[in-house]
């Protein structure tokens, strides 16, 4: 690296990217400075730091303050890292008072998961648009080490590669770089799936889809489940985001169902909102507590026990073959079962596979890319490994027969007798919970 960063601040410190973020840069021993609008929401911010490191050591590194200290924090700063409310005009905001009393030479990153990194600086000053980038931690950033480092037009190389070196040295990052599109590259891909099984619901069932397009299809959480964590409004922003700002094959999977609408205006936002939820509730607490699950047409919850049936035969071979290691039968059953089951099952998993490879040559430079930041941004199976269980041949006829774009890396892979998956040291099993 060319410079050293000494001194950081980050800006909207209470949040959870905002605290998790200052997290990893104070527990890699940089001195940090976390201002929020008043200085108690910055010590709500350390106090939720430490508990993501359940450590208090960090508080030695870490100074709190509120905007009113701006000026003189960000004068001192190396890096001023933004990490507050996802809206446009408030950060080209908070980015003009740090323009007008930044060093020349300090860098200025946005925590920002998806919107434009260009309509951010556009306006500022040359030297802030030089060192600006988008640093897109994923949440939890304690936890996961997925990151996606976001240059625009104008940002400077050697600045990036200063940044890209500090990422995956000091702060132990596995950086992605995209180009500056709606999402970027995994909130792009992994959104795509999660609101199409969210549009599948209606017909289908909540607790019917996240049992067949469950963790044994190679991911951490159902994906109804995984927009509950995430939080519906969260969600909301990202596929209304890619809704209106992309143009692609997969458009009409951004649109969010109007079921979704209509409970997040009632205050319906998951997890977040316990007493509410979003597709899953709990009533009641210990062993008399009750697990609910969402009607998508009529908006009520019915007991999850209710709703729940045995899980179809081509699901629970799948999981006897991850037990075992077996990764390649699994999805050997996958593409050959029969029945409305798996064939739903298929549809999902290969639009995924279909919708990531395709982002090839237009968000980042290469497959590896993709399975990067789905590997490690969202811990899912990436779509190149499930290239390679399925075969690339296979691949190209699955999709094919699904009607679904075939990615021209498919296509090269079966002409080839390639394999797309090429990281020698992660584990395949850790994506395939039996």
């Amino acid at each position: 690296m060319t410079r050293t960063i000494r001194k950081v601040v980050v800006l909207g410190a209470n949040g959870a990217m905002g605290a998790g973020s200052g997290a990893v840069f104070a527990g890699a021993g940089i001195p940090t400075t976390f201002l929020a609008r008043t200085r108690d929401k910055a010590e709500a911010g350390l106090r939720r730091a430490e508990q993501m490191l359940k450590t208090t050591a960090i508080r030695a590194l870490i100074d709190v303050g509120s905007y009113d200290d701006l000026d003189r924090a960000v004068a001192g700063a190396d890096l001023v890292f933004e990490a507050v409310a996802e809206d446009l005009a408030t950060k080209r905001d908070i980015f003009a008072r740090v323009d007008a009393v930044r060093k020349p030479d300090s860098v200025v990153a946005t925590v920002s998961s998806g919107l434009s990194i260009a309509a951010m600086c556009a306006g500022r000053s040359a030297s802030f648009g030089r060192h600006f980038m988008g640093m897109h931690f994923f949440n939890p950033p304690n936890v996961i080490v997925g990151f996606e480092l976001v240059p625009h037009a104008g940002t400077d190389a050697g600045v990036l590669d200063d940044m890209r070196q500090l990422l995956a040295g000091k702060l132990g990052r596995e950086v992605i770089e995209t180009t500056d599109t709606p999402a970027f590259c995994g909130n792009r891909v992994g959104f795509k799936v999660l609101n199409e099984v969210a549009q599948l619901a209606e017909e289908h069932g909540v607790a019917y889809l996240d049992q067949i397009i469950g963790p044994h299809t190679g991911r951490a959480m159902p994906p109804l489940a995984t927009i509950d964590f995430v939080g519906w409004d969260v969600h909301q922003a990202i596929v209304d985001n890619l809704k209106a700002n992309t143009a692609d094959e997969a458009n009409a999977a951004f649109a969010l169902p109007a079921y979704m609408a209509k409970l997040i205006a009632a205050g319906h936002l998951g997890n977040k909102t316990a007493a509410k939820g979003g597709f899953f509730r709990t009533e009641g607490k210990g062993p008399n507590a009750v697990k609910l699950v969402l009607d998508p047409k009529t908006g009520d919850y019915q007991p999850l026990a209710q709703s729940a049936s045995e899980p179809p035969v081509f699901v629970t071979q799948m999981r006897a073959f991850h037990r075992i290691g077996r990764y390649r039968d699994a999805f050997e059953v996958l593409a050959t079962a029969n029945g409305k089951d798996a064939e739903l099952a298929r549809r999902v998993v290969l639009g995924y596979v279909s919708y990531g490879l395709n982002r090839v040559g237009e968000v980042v430079i290469q497959v590896r890319d993709v399975d990067r930041i789905m590997a490690f941004g969202f811990n899912w199976a990436p779509p190149g490994l499930l290239v390679d269980l399925f075969g690339a041949r296979r691949t190209v006829h699955q999709l094919e027969k699904a009607r679904l774009p075939v990615p021209r890396v498919v296509v090269e892979a079966a002409e080839r007798n390639l394999h797309l998956f090429t990281e020698p040291n992660v584990d395949r099993g850790r994506f395939f919970v039996a």
